[in-house]
């Protein structure tokens, strides 16, 4: 049996040995009131804060780092303007996801997520791999993203490694997983200094402590949204109000990091689930705004219900807003009438569950910003300047238009020929200064026409054959090399010419292949577009 449970059984016989329940359960109770009263003793001082003037940030955490109170002034200054996009990332995948959304969507998202963990060795929410954690957060901060980080922690009635979900007969007296539901008296136990299961839940915090202080050491600030979701009953922290409650023991974790660890580069984000039913609303968990810097929801299926943007606002007192996890983002028109959403972070593994038309749209909005806006980089200056980075500058990738593109009639814009002439297909391969193109064309009366090309994209002269006419062409990047430029002369035998200019562009975060092009021949100029989508 666990020893926190056994010392706990241990208490409870004695109780009944003594015949005298009426008196233990006093006797707790006003432990568990003195424990509170010292608790709110403690940190009477940050009910003490000076009203800031309009705009500025005022960290909860007294003497926040450089780094902390320049992360929170930032989301202060871009709420309403704009909302930062973000990727969480299982513990275990380092970031896996992050790298992912960035090659699907053509832009990274800018906010870092990811989690402690809680699960064996092997597992993606391992618990072991807290100091890859570490590292991959240190290493996202210098390169501009911004780190955030969750905790599924296991109850203290359990030793790490846990379970997510509680196991098929497993013991209800002894949770041992994140999801599930503690007896009341352990939940109070916890919440009472002295208990076993108290100094088990101090033990699991002071772990936790000692990562994050790696990352205070190398100046990395942190969005730190403990007890998430916690209207919620499917953890076992959530869904618990009154005295002995939910927000007692966020205001609990507060203490131990804060006062006791002195830990000074968190942001504190204060965390809820929708409150789509009765009891979970806002206020009944709120721990009092002296222990929140970003007040934040979680939205899963689209729910953007207008009164839990309403009331998340009215509590908030003019801080920053988040919606720390979501499955789909929120569309621009949803953030029209929600603009003070500072950011959002899709879950781990959701990044399909959005349609690419969508996507178009969040990349297309000003608003929405992405780690490679030039808009980001300005924002930042004053806050990459306070953890003693660089300013962010990001050099355009040069196009790279490797693949194989279907043409695709409907998007192009034909002339007088209409689609005959056209490429069916297109097979690119470029490495380097190197381009190979196989072109596929349907020919009605025969097989289908292959021809392939092989250029080098330094505007130098190649030659190959074209309706068993000599062919010249001359391919070259842009300045900025994302265009590339083609030229190409036929010569028919007894003089006619045709002169064919292409300007080839990926549009669509890399999804389309459009080819401007410029025709002249004896019968004439005329301007194409040919649109190709990707395999």
């Amino acid at each position: 049996m666990n020893q926190y449970l056994m010392a706990s059984n241990a208490r409870s016989a004695a109780g009944r040995a003594t015949r005298r329940p009426a008196r233990r359960t006093l006797g707790r109770s006003v432990l568990v009131k003195a424990a509170a009263a010292a608790l709110a003793v403690i940190l009477a001082a940050h009910a003490a804060l000076a009203d800031p003037a309009p705009g500025q940030a005022v960290p909860v955490t007294p003497n926040a780092s450089p780094e902390a109170r320049a992360l929170l002034q930032f989301l202060y200054d871009i709420s309403g303007k704009y909302t930062l996009t973000g990727q969480h990332n299982n513990p275990n995948t380092k970031s896996r996801n992050s790298d992912f959304a960035s090659r699907y969507l053509g832009k990274t998202p800018i906010i870092f997520g990811s989690d402690w963990g809680h699960a064996k060795a092997g597992d993606s929410d391992s618990y072991l791999a807290r100091p890859d954690i570490v590292q991959e957060a240190i290493r996202q901060n210098a390169k501009g993203s911004i780190v955030a980080l969750c905790w599924h922690a296991v109850p203290p009635t359990t030793d790490e490694p846990g379970t997510f979900r509680p196991l098929p007969n497993s013991d209800p007296k002894r949770l041992a997983s994140v999801q599930g539901k503690l007896l009341d008296e352990q939940f109070r136990d916890i919440l009472t200094p002295g208990t076993a299961l108290y100094d088990h839940w101090c033990a699991q915090v002071d772990a936790i402590a000692g990562f994050l202080k790696q990352l205070e050491a190398a100046h990395v600030p942190v969005l730190w949204r403990p007890y998430h979701e916690m209207n919620g009953d499917w953890f076992w922290w959530g869904g618990k109000t009154g005295e002995l409650g939910t927000a007692t023991l966020y205001r609990q974790i507060f203490d131990r990091l804060v006062n006791h660890h002195h830990l000074t580069n968190l942001v504190w984000v204060w965390n809820m689930d929708r409150p789509s039913q009765p009891g979970r609303e806002f206020a009944k968990y709120f721990p009092g705004i002296q222990y929140v810097d970003v007040l934040s929801l979680d939205v899963y299926g689209s729910d953007f219900n207008q009164s839990y943007y309403d009331s998340l606002a009215a509590l908030s007192q003019g801080k920053p807003l988040a919606l720390a996890e979501i499955g789909t983002p929120p569309s621009p028109e949803i953030l029209e009438k929600q603009p003070r959403w500072a950011y959002y972070m899709t879950w781990a593994g959701m990044v399909h569950l959005t349609s690419r038309k969508q996507y178009d749209a969040l990349l297309a909005d000003p608003r929405i910003l992405w780690l490679e806006d030039a808009a980001y980089g300005a924002a930042t200056q004053s806050y990459r300047r306070a953890c003693a980075l660089p300013p962010l500058h990001f050099e355009p990738k040069p196009a790279d238009f490797t693949g194989t593109w279907v043409f695709d009639e409907d998007r192009s814009i034909l002339g007088r020929m209409g689609g005959m002439g056209a490429p069916a297909a297109l097979d690119v391969t470029q490495t380097g200064k190197n381009l190979s193109v196989r072109t596929t064309r349907i020919v009605e009366f025969a097989d289908d026409q292959v021809t392939e090309q092989k250029l080098t994209l330094d505007g130098a002269e190649n030659r190959s054959e074209f309706m068993n006419s000599p062919q010249v062409t001359t391919a070259s990047l842009s300045a900025s090399g994302d265009e590339l430029h083609m030229d190409s002369t036929v010569t028919f035998a007894g003089g006619p010419k045709l002169t064919i200019s292409d300007v080839w562009r990926l549009t669509d975060a890399g999804r389309h292949l459009s080819i401007h092009r410029h025709v002249i021949s004896q019968r004439g100029e005329q301007n194409i577009e040919l649109v190709f989508d990707r395999k």
